[in-house]
């Protein structure tokens, strides 16, 4: 059986990617590991992901390879270098970026993309991600990671359908949602926007199925 580690950094990115695995691929074997630390660590310090936040990242991943994982996918999007680093040192197995197989999905498509994120850090790290010659807007849901948190799902969903709109009222002809957690609510802004909305979780489960299956 495929054994899949899905590191985590927010505890709200556990179920969706749980939820999008046992639907499209119930045969792979899920292993979490959760560092709810590494968000908060990360946005307190000032200082970026630097020498101590990619260490972290190494021992995780270790972690994960020694319980004899075929595949590493983390879930948080604002940690790109720190999971580049990991997965040139582990390059015998796939090692993905969350947000990587959503990317390559919209390199496909046409269009402007709007991107929505509930967590800055996720507006600086990610773009540069994507290919050089996309049209891209960005927006920041604001208070939704906090509705979150607090249990208000409604408000969460509510918030980043808001920015969908704006979005679009941009020329944004599609939407893509950055995070894991965040996936809850594409039914909410694809209601609001008529428009196709891509999530890194159901994109990520996609290619490893591809890879793995």
């Amino acid at each position: 059986m495929t054994r899949i580690a899905l590191i985590h950094a927010l505890a709200h990115s556990v179920a969706p990617i749980n939820e999008a695995f046992a639907r499209d691929w119930p045969q792979a074997e899920r292993m979490n590991l959760l560092d709810d630390s590494l968000s908060a660590d990360l946005a307190r310090s000032g200082r970026g992901l630097d020498a101590a936040m990619h260490a972290r990242f190494e021992r995780l991943a270790q972690y994960a390879v020694d319980t004899g994982a075929d595949a590493i996918l983390f879930t948080c999007s604002a940690f790109g270098a720190c999971i580049e680093a990991v997965a040139r040192r582990h390059s015998a197995l796939p090692v993905k970026k969350p947000n990587e197989a959503m990317i390559e999905e919209v390199a496909r498509g046409t269009g402007t993309l709007g991107l929505i994120a509930t967590f800055a850090d996720t507006l600086r790290s990610m773009p540069p991600e994507f290919p050089a010659q996309l049209s891209l807007r960005t927006a920041l849901a604001v208070g939704a990671l906090e509705a979150l948190d607090g249990g208000d799902v409604q408000r969460h969903d509510a918030l980043i359908a808001e920015q969908a709109i704006a979005l679009r009222a941009k020329g944004c002809t599609r939407i893509a949602l950055a995070q894991f957690s965040m996936a809850r609510a594409r039914a909410a802004c694809e209601a609001a926007t008529g428009l196709p909305v891509l999530t890194t979780v159901d994109s990520a489960v996609r290619a490893l199925k591809r890879r793995l299956a």
